[in-house]
């Protein structure tokens, strides 16, 4: 029967039992009579249509709506079963007593029971009704009590058995509840209603422990289980509620708070909450754990420490009697022991933490200072007569520059045992971090050694007078050691400035050197001189444009003068050998410069000391590496070096094999793919300098890439960094025109569009069926090639069906943006990494009869097409693909830049623009970067956003891009 809201009515609050849920709460608009009584005419309230009647509702009343909403039958089985059900065949299914879901029904229950207990603790002021049998709301009315009542347990030990029941009073009054149809509405905290009244309890009682006595006058608790009941159920319940007790005896005690650690070896198939996570970071093995366990004494009395309530209760049988000693716990001195412990980074669950042994030895020597001065007793359980070293440790070490290396003096002391570095050294390389001491503990090596010491550890070498030296490009190793106060290191002021590059001094300029150097090239020949003085190699990481090549020959060219005699080997793309070769005849044409590259060179390597520079390609290094291993070379000098960041590439193997006084690389991209790609420059340039291969991928490659670690991350730059020389174009070339970088968003055209959405279709369900049925891993080379079908008819779906006699929306705004800037008098570079993609354009230029130069990796008059766009000025156009002209150009006459199709790295983008954006440059550069709407080039510049710091960190290749996509940056992409 409906009730208006505009007439006189009454939220009311009617419980009522369900079958199987137990006490449900409902509620209900009840019209009220002239005389402000309730009627017979009401409606059921929900969140619904509660806003109806706000005005004659508060707050309260609507959290109260919402709370018995999410407890009708409706709601809960759409909250714990997901798929529809009829309600009978859900309750049938879960409450069956042969086999019905136990664990479903306990979590439905708790689920009740929190809101039960929300809903009871805010009925004070509502009127609330027990429900008829006939659905009547407001049957029989409930007095909720303000004030709550008080239970007292009884116990009463005879000789046979113990009686145990309570009393219950309110406002000082008993309640006579037994056997009078009283009734526990929840049970966790207790509310009962008896006579019409709602009761709640002092001290949340729990229901279940007033349940079996509300038609039972006490419980016998027999004489032969006595001892386990008193310990499992009588304490805890002294412990926290009024007990009477006749028979046995109960003492209040008062001690202060000591607290205990306790030390002991885990057996090998338990779980890690360490430091750093489940199962840990530490390097022992998964099976050698130390659990540590506070606890607290009082007395004599020893509690947990996870157990801080206000008081706890020990039992003590002497002869036939029991004792309960009641022990008050002193919460707050508890509390301010655990803040300690919290403050060193252990986080005790259940009283306790379970490290890996470095991990558990490194927390106690770094914090035993603390413990020991706010009286912590740290103990040890001893396992099968193991015993653990737990006094001091000790590591002090003295670095001292030598020639070129460094002397490492090292203490090491565990107690009164001093321990030889080399010894510690070889366990830690072992991965093995426990030994004997000669008094037969076992000394566990700690884990802060090994975060704070570890690469010294690993960098050093052992002579064989059985000191111990470290070479000396581990200078920013030793450097950290000092700035860590973690060593006493002497090293002079000269070598700490090849730390900091601003102060390395100025060294006097090659007299016959034919040109000048800007003010940031001359920075760059200043730091390779220094390196030469300390026989380091280094890594000249300048941006495209800046110079290297220049900065380079300034370089060789002052070590001629400087008296340092020797053939400097120049290894590059074969594409950039003639340029190598102009640069050396205009800057320093007195250095006697031979190209050793095609089918009839001369294969006699003693003809290289002749000259003062030999030029050679990647390509002929490989194929003749027995030869020019036969000789020993100056300087090694690998431009476009990323060619050997695979460590285990056929080139990369060879330049290792040639033999040279020192080492140098130069890259505009040291990072492609991945920090192995640095390893294996690194390697090269300054062998040892980040460990072996393996020790890196374990040590940084893994932690970074995978884990994000932000302190390997500094770690690994600080190692590096005296050793690469990287400045940006916007630090350094101040005196270059603007650069403007436009996006130009494209419409696909109707036939365009159908050819795309089948594409899309056909293989998103293909790649997202071959992920749930092989993983991401195995779909990564389907993903690819479905994403670059999907690129390609965004550009122009004839790249992928040559039978299409559509239309290309992009292509026309190309065309377009193409026929205005050639009538313009601009000049225009035309990039893509699809061949297929120039030839469209080129058919339609030709078609125009608009000439064009032209470079793809078959072009074989490379620097013909270069020169013709250089020099001739009708000549509008150069049509460029990724491959063949991302290196090595220099297209200074170019002002316009159009990039046809997004790049997943946007690195090599910035390559493609540098060919016009570089020194030379008098113009102002547009940049025009093509993107068709809603297709998978716009969502590849979404997610190169999301993942800038991937891109910035570790520039990616497509493959490693595709590597790094989630099955949830796939489903955006194919949506």
């Amino acid at each position: 029967m409906k009730v208006s809201a505009s007439q006189p009515f009454q939220i009311i609050y009617s419980l009522y039992q369900h079958e199987y849920l137990g006490y449900l709460f409902e509620s209900f608009v009840v019209h009220l009579d002239e005389n402000g009584k309730l009627t017979l005419q009401h409606q059921n309230i929900s969140s619904k249509n509660a806003k109806e009647f706000a005005h004659g509702l508060d707050e309260t009343d609507f959290m109260l709506i919402d709370l018995m909403d999410a407890m009708q039958q409706e709601s809960v089985i759409k909250h714990f079963n997901k798929r529809s059900i009829k309600p009978e065949d859900f309750f049938l299914k879960t409450y069956d007593s042969q086999k019905g879901n136990e664990t479903l029904q306990k979590e439905i229950e708790h689920y009740l029971e929190r809101r039960r207990a929300k809903i009871l603790a805010n009925l004070k002021g509502k009127r609330v009704f027990e429900m008829g049998n006939d659905g009547e709301p407001a049957w029989k009315e409930i007095e909720v009590q303000e004030t709550k009542a008080t239970i007292l347990f009884h116990f009463r030990r005879n000789e046979e058995n113990t009686h145990y029941f309570p009393t219950i009073k309110h406002n000082g009054e008993k309640l006579d509840f037994q056997y009078k149809s009283a009734y526990i509405v929840c049970k966790n905290p207790a509310w009962m209603v008896l006579g019409g009244k709602l009761y709640s309890f002092e001290k949340d009682v729990d229901g279940k422990k007033i349940l079996p006595f509300l038609n039972k006058r006490f419980i016998v608790i027999p004489k032969n289980v006595e001892e386990a009941y008193y310990n499992k159920f009588v304490a805890p319940l002294i412990a926290s509620f009024d007990v009477y007790a006749k028979g046995f005896e109960i003492n209040t005690e008062r001690y202060a708070p000591k607290p205990i650690i306790t030390l002991s070896e885990l057996a090998s198939n338990k779980a890690a909450l360490t430091l750093f996570g489940e199962n840990g970071n530490g390097h022992a093995s998964d099976d050698e754990k130390i659990l540590i366990e506070l606890m607290f004494q009082y007395g004599p009395f020893k509690f947990k420490a996870d157990n801080i309530g206000k008081v706890s209760v020990t039992v003590e049988k002497k002869g036939e009697s029991y004792v309960f000693h009641r022990v008050q716990r002193k919460q707050s001195s508890e509390k301010s022991y655990l803040d300690i412990l919290n403050s060193t980074g252990i986080h005790l669950k259940n009283s306790k933490a379970i490290f890996s042994k470095p991990q558990a030895f490194g927390w106690l020597d770094q914090h035993r200072e603390l413990l020991e001065s706010n009286e912590f007793s740290i103990n040890q359980r001893s396992l099968n007569g193991k015993r653990y070293f737990i006094g001091e440790y000790k590591i002090d070490i003295e670095v001292r520059e030598n020639i070129d290396w460094f002397d490492i003096n090292a203490v090491i002391r565990f107690g009164e045992y001093e321990i030889p570095f080399q010894k510690i050294r070889k366990l830690i390389l072992r991965k093995k971090l426990e030994f004997e001491l000669p008094n037969g503990e076992i000394a566990v090596i700690p884990d802060n050694w090994i975060s704070q010491y570890g690469d010294l550890f690993a960098f050093s070498e052992e002579e064989k007078d059985g000191s111990t030296t470290l070479k000396k490009h581990h200078l920013a190793l030793v450097q950290d050691l000092k700035d860590g106060n973690m060593a006493q290191v002497q090293m002079s002021r000269k070598l700490e400035g090849l730390r900091e590059f601003e102060k390395i001094g100025e060294a006097t300029m090659p007299v016959k050197f034919k040109g000048s150097l800007r003010p940031y090239q001359k920075a760059g020949y200043n730091w390779l001189r220094f390196l030469n003085e300390f026989h380091f190699g280094g890594c000249l990481a300048d941006d495209m444009g800046l110079g290297k090549t220049v900065q380079t020959l300034a370089f060789l060219q002052s070590m001629k003068e400087q008296g340092q005699e020797g053939t400097s080997l120049l290894i590059m793309p074969t594409s950039l050998v003639y340029n190598w070769q102009n640069e050396a005849r205009k800057f320093t044409p007195g250095l006697k410069v031979f190209v050793y590259t095609g089918t009839n060179r001369m294969k006699d390597p003693s003809k290289f000391s002749k000259y003062d520079i030999v030029l050679t390609s990647y390509g002929i290094v490989r194929l003749d590496i027995d030869i020019l291993t036969q000789f020993y070379f100056n300087y090694i000098i690998l431009d476009e070096s990323q060619a050997i960041k695979n460590p285990g590439s056929n080139i990369a193997k060879a330049v290792g094999h040639l033999k040279s006084r020192s080492r140098l690389i130069l890259t505009g991209t040291p990072l492609e793919n991945s920090t192995m790609d640095l390893w294996s420059q690194m390697n090269f340039i300054n062998p040892g300098l980040l460990g072996a291969q393996s020790y890196f991928k374990n040590e940084f490659l893994h932690p970074i890439e995978k884990k994000g670690d932000e302190e390997k991350l500094k770690k690994l730059h600080s190692l590096i960094k005296p050793f690469i020389l990287r400045r940006h174009k916007s630090q350094v070339a101040t005196e270059l025109p603007e650069k403007v970088e436009n996006i130009q968003i494209c419409q696909l055209s109707k036939d365009q569009e159908k050819e795309y959405e089948q594409v899309k279709s056909y293989y998103r369900d293909k790649i997202l069926e071959n992920i749930e049925a092989s993983g991401l891993n195995r779909s990564q080379l389907l993903l690819l090639q479905g994403l670059t079908k999907l690129r390609q008819i965004a550009n122009h779906p004839k790249m992928v069906n040559p039978d299409y006699d559509g239309d290309s929306g992009k292509m026309e705004d190309v065309i377009f943006m193409l026929d205005n800037a050639i009538r313009d008098d601009h000049k225009i570079l035309v990039f893509s990494q699809f061949v297929k993609h120039l030839s469209i354009l080129a058919d339609h230029l030709r078609e125009q009869k608009i000439d064009f130069a032209y470079l793809d990796g078959s072009t074989k008059d490379r620097q013909k097409q270069v020169d013709r766009f250089q020099e001739e000025k009708n000549l509008k156009v150069f049509l460029i693909s990724l491959k063949a002209g991302g290196l090595g150009l220099n297209l200074t006459k170019a002002d316009y830049v159009f990039i046809l199709d997004p790049w997943w790295n946007p690195a090599i983008e910035a390559q493609a623009v540098d060919r016009a954006h570089r020194i030379g440059q008098e113009n102002k550069v547009f940049t025009y970067k093509f993107i068709t709407k809603d297709t998978v080039e716009e969502k590849i510049l979404a997610l190169q956003r999301k993942k800038k710091r991937l891109a910035a960190d570790l520039i990616t290749t497509e493959e490693s891009f595709v590597k790094s996509l989630s099955q949830e940056d796939i489903q955006s992409l194919l949506t």
